[in-house]
């Protein structure tokens, strides 16, 4: 029987479970929560091999757990594995059209359009930071959270008074925690605030994306509503999560190392430097599932039997010193290969989003870091909890003192 390493469904220790990982081999059998089997790729070189391999697909029946119904449809984790019908989860011709209308919609000139509308956002929730008890503000809550939520937002066309109640069906969404009654009726809810957004952007289009991918639709190649509906999903529950993780994790490593704080703060380093190093060394996608093996595919001295499922364990890959050096685990914005990481993925399903997320990070840290250059957390880092999310490096909140020269 393959001896398997079980994820901890409440991520105690994310960088300790990363290593063990790594020290595994490039493949790892692993045990998601609820007993799930499926193998882990771990290193940096084979990731990318997997990840272009024709042989692993994203088509749930080649699964041969979910054939034989081994998959409870309560499964926490289920919305992930089998989020509907998506560029996400198609590959060959269906994936190429599908991205290229997203692609058509989500322009470089449409993103760079974006910065003005999240440095307003950034200005205004920096402006409304105040402390609490003792001088702390939960800095997640605050300004990590809601900047990005705002910002995709608009960029899909979701009105503004349905983030509270996003907010909360992506936290069961996310959660291995999730009791199974409501599994499904979250997965319902959220594809039916999604659909009502499509319905009221065919109705009366605006200047958004999931009027774009209407347009794009109706001018070409056809995506169905149930298309848009996921691809519209996907988006927003990957614009909002990454980035929130991407800022949180930056102020962590870099109140964890005040020498590099003094870098960037000095002009010593670009906060391009802090933004890809805090990618790789912290990457705020920790496992992304799921790829299923067509027929049997060798990695190492190891082999993906057809039919079993592979996940992409990006949180160990960021750490590989096979890539990054004996320094490997270090968090240094020097390092000449903090651009080597690929924690947007890599090959045909690269994160379409990722110049977005940049984006906002190159605009919120600055800016936070010029209002509060004392910035430094309310607490020890080893104390920081994450959330029981097996697929983010979320914590629960980001306790900080908002001191200044």
């Amino acid at each position: 029987m393959t001896s398997r390493i079980a994820l901890d469904p409440f991520v105690s220790d994310l960088d300790g479970e990363s290593a063990r990982l790594r020290e595994a081999g490039p493949l790892a059998a692993v045990e998601l929560p609820g007993g799930v089997p499926v193998w882990a790729v771990t290193h940096h070189a084979e990731a990318r091999a997997l990840l272009t391999d024709p042989r692993l697909v994203k088509d749930i029946n080649v699964w041969g757990a979910w054939q034989r119904g081994e998959i409870a449809p309560d499964w926490p984790l289920i919305g992930l594995a089998n989020p509907g019908r998506s560029m996400l989860t198609v590959d060959g011709a269906d994936h190429r059209r599908m991205r290229t209308l997203v692609a058509q919609a989500l322009t470089p000139r449409r993103v760079e359009q974006m910065r003005e509308r999240i440095t307003k956002l950034t200005e205004g929730l920096l402006d409304g930071l105040t402390s609490g008890p003792g001088g702390v503000v939960d800095l997640k809550a605050d300004f990590a959270y809601p900047l990005p939520m705002y910002v995709i937002a608009d960029l899909m066309g979701i009105e503004e008074s349905r983030l509270p109640r996003l907010q909360e069906l992506f936290e069961k969404f996310f959660s291995t925690q999730t009791p199974p009654a409501e599994v499904i009726a979250t997965l319902t809810e959220l594809a039916a605030i999604m659909a009502a957004t499509v319905a009221a952007k065919r109705a009366e289009p605006g200047d958004d994306l999931t009027s774009a991918l209407i347009l794009a639709s109706e001018d070409g190649d056809h995506l169905t509503d149930e298309e848009i509906v996921s691809t519209l999903q996907l988006m927003v529950a990957a614009g909002h999560e990454t980035t929130i993780s991407l800022i949180v994790n930056a102020v962590v490593n870099l109140s964890a190392h005040p020498e590099q704080r003094a870098l960037v703060l000095s002009g010593e380093a670009d906060w391009s430097a802090v933004v890809e190093e805090t990618l790789r060394y912290s990457t705020p996608t920790s496992h992304v599932l799921i790829r299923f093996a067509t027929e049997d595919v060798p990695v190492g001295d190891k082999v993906i039997p057809a039919g079993d499922a592979l996940i992409v364990s990006y949180g160990a890959i960021g750490r590989d010193e096979n890539a990054h050096g004996p320094s490997a685990g270090d968090f240094d914005i020097t390092r000449t290969t903090k651009n080597r990481h690929i924690s947007f993925g890599h090959g045909p399903h690269v994160c379409p989003g990722a110049a977005l997320s940049r984006l906002e990070a190159a605009v919120a840290l600055p800016a936070l870091y010029a209002r509060f250059p004392s910035l430094d957390l309310a607490i020890p880092s080893s104390e920081l909890r994450n959330k029981p999310v097996v697929t983010q490096n979320d914590l629960h909140e980001l306790p900080v003192r908002l001191t200044s020269d």
